[in-house]
């Protein structure tokens, strides 16, 4: 692993320990109480993708946290740069994260299908 390479993990760790806790002062219930899935950040730690758990939001709902993250993210750039002391923090996008929706299908899946294999095994 390069020193750039190391330096890019650092920063998406901390992203992740940060951004809660920003999104935790503010005022709009929809937002502050969203959980970080993952950071990735550009090879130039320029820019970082921040994936937000999604599980208690409507597709709705969703939009309409995003368009709200939209407008924060200079709120909580300032407070990533505050806390850290960096000259600047990496731009912000958002999403959602539906990984964990799909993975959970998957599992499901794979029980009906053992489910079915041992009733077959019993006949």
């Amino acid at each position: 692993m390069t020193q750039e390479e190391i330096k890019r993990h650092r920063v998406e760790s901390v992203l992740k320990e940060i951004i809660p806790e920003a999104l935790a002062t503010l005022d709009d219930s929809r937002i502050n109480s969203l959980l970080v899935t993952d950071v990735v950040c550009s090879k130039g730690r320029s820019d970082a993708k921040i994936y937000l758990e999604p599980s208690f939001l409507s597709e709705k709902e969703e939009n309409e946290a995003l368009k709200q993250l939209r407008s924060v993210s200079g709120y909580i750039q300032n407070q990533c740069k505050q806390t850290e002391g960096w000259f600047k923090a990496p731009r912000m996008t958002f999403e959602f994260d539906h990984q964990l929706e799909k993975i959970s299908r998957i599992e499901e899946l794979f029980k009906q299908i053992e489910r079915k294999g041992d009733k077959a095994n019993e006949s």
